[in-house]
């Protein structure tokens, strides 16, 4: 449905997940895509070049786009959830620091590039951004920060010619949600709110991203597009 042909995109946390997902669809797209992440178990993509980086190393974050000629799209993916272990105050600073520092470690690192390209960056936020998540309180905090931060950049960076723009997933299938999936009666809970009655895929988050990074989005910045089967309607 789009073309991203001589593009240039990087996935941060593109080796698993949602990430991954959204890296394949680029590549699919025809874009070059760099998929930064941790080391994965899963295969690697066809056409999508990885590199191991840690979103919480700032002076890798540095190196990686340092070392990259053009960037065109920066997706901010990489994010990490502990659950009840968050009220523990270092494993909460730690999520904060990937989920929400990380993003913002990236985005800086990538603006100069972008701003030559008039690119734009996409977070993934959450619906989390917008709910209470009472066993996940670091997880829930981030990614509203997420959301704030994604305002916040499209306004400051809107000179630029950079657009800044998030999706807000709802309940994904991905390694982050099995433990939930695996939980039958949590999982026919969460189900029960949603409209459309089932898990959604992570391929079903990557058209969305898309959309937001190609010029149908051209006058869109500082929006929040969930992507969540409609629980947060429901």
């Amino acid at each position: 449905m789009f073309d991203f042909t001589a593009k240039s995109i990087v996935v941060t946390g593109g080796t698993s997940g949602i990430g991954r997902a959204i890296a394949q669809a680029f590549s699919e797209a025809g874009a070059h895509v760099i998929a930064a992440g941790l080391p994965s178990q899963e295969e690697r993509l066809a056409g999508v070049a990885v590199e191991i980086v840690d979103v919480a190393d700032g002076a890798a974050i540095a190196r990686l786009f340092e070392n990259i000629p053009e960037v065109h799209v920066l997706v901010n993916a990489a994010g990490i959830i502990r659950r009840e272990e968050e009220f523990s105050l270092d494993v909460f600073a730690q999520v904060v620091d990937v989920n929400l520092t990380g993003v913002m470690r990236a985005s800086m690192a990538a603006r100069p590039k972008l701003a030559k390209t008039k690119g734009c960056i996409v977070n993934v936020a959450s619906m989390l951004s917008f709910f209470g998540a009472p066993k996940a309180p670091a997880y829930s905090a981030s990614k509203g920060g997420v959301a704030q931060l994604t305002r916040s950049l499209a306004v400051a960076w809107a000179a630029d010619g950079i657009r800044v723009n998030a999706v807000a997933p709802g309940w994904i299938a991905t390694p982050l949600t099995r433990a939930l999936q695996n939980d039958a009666a949590r999982s026919e809970q969460l189900l029960a709110r949603t409209p459309f009655g089932r898990w959604g895929l992570a391929s079903e988050v990557a058209g969305p991203v898309l959309f937001l990074s190609s010029e149908a989005a051209s006058f869109m910045t500082g929006a929040i597009v969930t992507v969540d089967g409609g629980y947060s309607a429901a």
